[in-house]
């Protein structure tokens, strides 16, 4: 037997052990893996979208040390999920993880409500992603036409929704095509990083650069809150822009060498993300304009866009920024790809609405195309938020990291104070994993509770932070359906189901002894 075939072999046979037969093919390799994980957070695309809130909430310092501190947060919620990763790589990844790890009294409703924030945090996050992008391409035609051309929120909605159908297109190719595509995507990203980190320098007139006051402590606070809290605020920034930590989890079931690679995936992604994006920050506080209300409200509409024409000119900035597009193109590609399978596993297990349809492994792509397509057509009605005004369509910014880190901190604290018994993977923290999982749960919690603040303290109607209500009433509307009388999930969700053998996992002649 291969090396190949044995590590194929032990992949199955751990996957077994979880409760779930091989139904995809694992064509992923470890470098494919990790491509997935940075190209989720895309880096110079995920700080294009939302450079919008690090320039009002401290301006330079925010986008500098605010990213330096937030980084250093991340990295422990990275390890956390990575040492669970290792212990359970399977598609289910944070739901599956907080049946087994919490106390039998509340396994079920946790797992339900992770399952469902996990979700809700996927669909908003691949709607952010391609407004973010459809904004993109609104930019480029306004430099490209001398700032005159203005896009109307239903041309911005009508490409918005181009975006997705494409991507369900591309995502419901064969696995070894997406997992060849994810070298190119990694490649695209690593070079526009390069060109941020020593091209802008170079476009700069030497006379246009900013000194080391400027780049390094200039704080700038034009929203009205507190400069703490202001500086909190901003942290959104970096946070979003390194989000989904576990997209590389949910490719378990398609990787090679799973309990290794995905964890590493998860670290390395993160790692190299933080540090570059230190670096792009660094160039972008030296070489922007001091006046940050002018890059706020540049004609073109895009804060990053309006730095790199003021460097670049429009043709330069042109080149650049389709390269910008592209980037975020791929993100969103990336994000389907994880947000599929998230679904698939959730409806593997019953409990998504269709599941029966949604659960399926096309025959002849060997994956859940049906899951594609769900994801897509849910995150379609969310790109609507924005013909309600601009706050409304942020909104899906902060859902996407408030539903992630709902998702994220239940099982990282459920590992250590539930009933369970816990098995390392071959990625272990040894001592350490104790005090990094409380600080990454304690981080999460703190915000979470921060990001549902609105924009300004005097707030309104058209400027109040809607992720409260769009976050909160998905998942009151998921906790209905699982209270409901006589139909809903606490009659009949008993969590994770097995499809070798007829036992749900957990369930080992009632004794609730899990399956890890």
């Amino acid at each position: 037997m291969s090396t190949k075939d044995e590590v194929t072999r032990r992949d199955e046979e751990l996957l077994a052990r979880l409760g779930y037969k091989q139904e995809f093919k694992r064509a992923f390799s470890p470098l494919e893996v990790f491509g997935v994980a940075f190209s989720v957070v895309g880096l110079v695309p995920s700080m294009t979208s939302v450079l919008v809130y690090g320039l009002p909430n401290g301006g330079p310092v925010a986008m500098v040390w605010g990213w330096a501190v937030a980084s250093m947060f991340v990295l422990s919620i990275a390890l956390s999920l990575a040492e669970l990763a290792s212990a359970a790589p399977t598609a289910g990844g944070v739901y599956f993880w907080t049946y087994n790890f919490a106390s039998p009294r509340w396994r079920n409703v946790l797992c339900w409500i992770v399952g469902y924030a996990n979700t809700i945090a996927y669909i908003s996050g691949l709607a952010s992603v391609d407004w973010g992008c459809a904004v993109q391409i609104t930019a480029a035609a306004s430099i490209g036409s001398g700032q005159t051309y203005v896009a109307t929120i239903a041309q911005t909605y009508g490409i918005y929704i181009a975006i997705l159908l494409s991507h369900g297109l591309v995502c419901s190719l064969t696995t070894p095509i997406l997992a060849r595509l994810q070298n190119f995507y990694f490649t695209i990203n690593f070079c526009l990083c390069l060109a941020m980190i020593i091209g802008l320098p170079v476009a700069t007139h030497k006379q246009d650069m900013n000194n080391s006051s400027f780049a390094l402590t200039t704080f700038e606070n034009l929203n009205g809150w507190p400069d703490g809290f202001a500086f909190i605020l901003s942290l959104i920034y970096p946070l979003w822009s390194i989000s989904g930590l576990d997209t590389s989890v949910h490719i378990s079931e398609e990787a090679s060498n799973a309990a290794v690679a995905v964890p590493w995936a998860i670290v390395s992604a993160d790692i190299i993300a933080g540090l570059l994006g230190f670096a792009v920050n660094l160039s972008l506080t030296f070489c922007m304009d001091t006046n940050i209300e002018n890059i706020l409200n540049s004609p073109i509409g895009q804060p990053m866009a309006e730095i790199l024409f003021s460097r670049f000119g429009t043709k330069g900035t042109l080149a650049l920024w389709s390269f910008v597009v592209i980037a975020q193109y791929m993100m969103g590609s990336s994000l389907v790809l994880a947000a599929s399978r998230q679904a698939f596993a959730f409806s593997r297990d019953r409990v998504l609405p269709l599941s029966s349809i949604l659960s399926r492994v096309n025959k002849t792509t060997r994956t859940p195309i049906n899951a594609v397509w769900f994801v897509v057509i849910a995150a379609a009605p969310l790109g609507l938020l924005a013909f309600a005004g601009a706050q409304a369509i942020n909104a899906v910014f902060s859902v996407t990291v408030n539903a992630l880190y709902i998702a994220y901190s239940i099982p990282i604290a459920a590992r250590w104070l539930g009933n369970n018994d816990f098995k390392p993977g071959p990625f272990h923290l040894g001592r350490f994993s104790l005090p990094i999982s409380i600080i990454a749960v304690l981080f999460m919690t703190c915000m979470n509770i921060v990001f549902l603040f609105p924009i300004t303290p005097s707030t309104s109607a058209a400027e109040m932070n809607y992720a409260v209500v769009v976050l909160g009433g998905l998942l009151i509307l998921s906790l209905a359906w699982y209270y409901f009388p006589v139909y809903g999930g606490v009659h009949w969700f008993t969590g994770p189901v097995r499809n070798i053998g007829d036992e749900r996992i957990g369930d080992k002649g009632g004794s609730g002894e899990n399956a890890i």
